[in-house]
């Protein structure tokens, strides 16, 4: 081979015409291209809690003085300070470097190339990325009109190939919650359930109690949305032991870094702080529902997630981003079939809830 010809004939066939994830832009790539300075954009398209994290966190790390030390692989001190928190015995937890690392470990595990997972749509995008990446075969099932998964359908899609079953809980970005009955069907199929509670802080609804009554459920949580620590990534879930032994061996070595570990344990002391923010959010959560019912041409929809999906019934979805984009306020659009005619608007401060209906009643 010369030094001019390419590697990329060694890609595998699979993966040419792959998408990729479509993460958040950051406002530094904005500069020039909005009405105000980028550090005054107002950022509600990513669900990231606007108040931070805790005190806590922040002088916890200020004063962590062994950054030269690998950090405990095994996650012995993390897996019993989250076992105490989720109130379940440590053998259940295993923790990854944000939840997105224990649906690809998952997919890893049980998954062979053209083996099926069901994703009810629309549903978190990152089901569908781990899927195709993993190389199994996607099978969607859609949500009804009210954005409930159809139980029926899903029973009936589950084949000898299938794996597993995704099931967001509240779902993103739709915020509705499914209730412990339909998930108690869905598990009764036997395949591996995996149902994903990243904002069940703003729920207060969980089915971990059924962790130790279902051999085929999977929990996964995160402290990126209501412990505020997103840019930390730092996820877990709760397994059957046995499969948790092997998360923690197929896992990359040191998946935990230092920070994070630090920042979890100085959160769950600081749980009566972390518990208000979550309050604050879930009074603008119905604050926000209740003002955007008074656009005309918006259909807000209950959420019981820190986000509310929002149709939009009169004019663009996308010019609708644009324009709230150029006055310094990011949004969520979706480019795909099912939500292209809808945006998805996080919970933020009551001021960026007022900046943002300031200019939604002159749209």
């Amino acid at each position: 081979m010369s030094q001019k010809d390419s590697i990329e004939k060694y890609i595998r066939p699979d993966l040419t015409g792959f998408g990729g994830y479509s993460a958040r832009i950051s406002p530094d790539t904005l500069e020039g291209k909005v009405e105000v300075p980028v550090d005054t954009i107002i950022k509600l398209d990513a669900n990231e809690n606007p108040y931070g994290c805790s005190p806590a966190v922040s002088k916890a790390l200020a004063s962590y003085d062994e950054y030269y030390v690998y950090p405990d692989d095994g996650q012995t001190k993390l897996r019993k300070l989250l076992a105490g928190y989720c109130g379940v015995d440590e053998k259940y937890i295993v923790a990854g470097g944000g939840s997105n690392q224990l649906i690809d470990l998952i997919l890893r595990l049980f998954l062979n190339r053209d083996e099926e997972v069901i994703n009810c749509v629309p549903t978190f995008g990152i089901y569908k990325f781990s899927t195709d990446l993993c190389g199994g075969k996607l099978v969607e099932i859609p949500r009804k009109d009210n954005f409930d998964i159809d139980i029926a359908a899903v029973q009936a899609a589950v084949t000898d190939l299938t794996k597993v079953v995704f099931l967001a809980n509240p779902n993103n970005p739709t915020g509705n919650i499914i209730s412990e009955v339909d998930i108690r069907d869905i598990l009764g199929t036997g395949v591996v359930v995996v149902v994903d509670e990243a904002y069940c802080e703003f729920s207060r609804q969980t089915v971990v109690p059924l962790i130790e009554e279902y051999g085929n459920l999977i929990v996964l949580r995160t402290f990126s949305k209501w412990a505020g620590l997103a840019g930390l990534r730092v996820g877990y879930g709760l397994f059957p032991p046995e499969i948790a032994d092997y998360i923690l061996k197929i896992k990359i070595p040191y998946n935990i870094n230092a920070a994070a570990m630090v920042a979890v344990e100085a959160s769950l002391k600081d749980i009566d702080y972390l518990e208000s923010m979550v309050e604050k959010i879930i009074d603008e959560r119905e604050r926000l529902f209740t003002e955007l019912e008074k656009i005309s041409w918006l259909k807000p929809y209950p959420s019981q997630a820190n986000f509310i999906l929002c149709k939009v019934e009169k004019g663009n979805a996308l010019q609708l981003r644009q324009k709230l984009q150029e006055k310094g306020i990011l949004i969520r659009y979706y480019d795909d079939t099912i939500l292209r005619d809808y945006v998805r608007i996080s919970v933020s401060k009551p001021e960026h809830t007022d900046a943002l209906m300031n200019v939604l009643r002159n749209i």
